[in-house]
């Protein structure tokens, strides 16, 4: 039995095979462009710019950013972290092709320290999954600031609630996804999430996309 804390379970619980099935079309398709305001392909593209041949992702999802994007060399080292096997099972078949490790671990709890060290961490879409305040789910952050290289970047995208404009159907659907524990954003803000990087990170960049914050990090203080 896994022996991850309970209450992080309803943010990554749900992706069965059946909801990976669907992922892509109803979240990346549908919801990123007519509910969130935030089309895919600025996802992509952020994964473009920030993607080394050494990259570590977390909360895999349907590996479909890793399979999109481009990397800077043909053959570069990837590793999969998610406690969700069906995720990481999903993710390693869809980017067969880069032999990726897979890690089954918490994102919120110490990480394992035989992990090493990455030239790029991915982040994208977990945020708004984790629980609590934004300032618990920076503990994420932390955890992984020993595994970013000296020159190394932290990406990724959130969605976001209290300061960002949204539309009736958006705050209804996320007061549902909150109410059922599957976003906890009710208090998530870009004032928050620049707050919690900037007291880890020099370099802080954020780009906001309809109700998504496109976020990078770097220099660890």
């Amino acid at each position: 039995m896994d022996q991850f804390p309970e209450a992080h379970k309803p943010g990554y619980a749900i992706y069965s095979k059946t909801s990976l099935a669907i992922y892509d079309t109803l979240v990346l398709g549908l919801s990123n462009r007519f509910i969130w305001r935030c089309p895919s392909q600025y996802l992509t593209a952020l994964y473009n710019r920030k993607l080394t041949d050494n990259h570590l992702d977390i909360g895999v999802g349907t590996g479909y950013f890793l399979d999109k994007a481009t990397f800077p060399v043909a053959a570069p080292k990837v590793t999969l972290m998610d406690p969700n096997n069906e995720c990481l099972e999903k993710a390693a078949g869809r980017i067969a092709r880069y032999n990726p490790t897979r890690v089954k671990a918490d994102a919120l709890v110490p990480w394992p320290g035989t992990l090493g060290a990455f030239g790029s961490i991915g982040v994208n879409y977990v945020l708004h999954c984790l629980p609590g305040t934004m300032a618990d789910k920076a503990v994420l952050f932390d955890c992984l600031k020993p595994h970013l290289a000296e020159e190394g970047t932290v990406f990724g995208s959130t969605i976001l609630q209290g300061d960002v404009p949204r539309s009736a159907f958006a705050r209804k659907l996320m007061k549902i996804y909150n109410g059922k524990g599957v976003f906890s954003n009710e208090n998530d803000t870009r004032e928050s999430l620049e707050t919690e990087l900037s007291h880890r990170f020099k370099n802080v960049d954020i780009e906001m996309m309809g109700c998504v914050a496109l976020f990078s990090a770097s220099e660890p203080v």
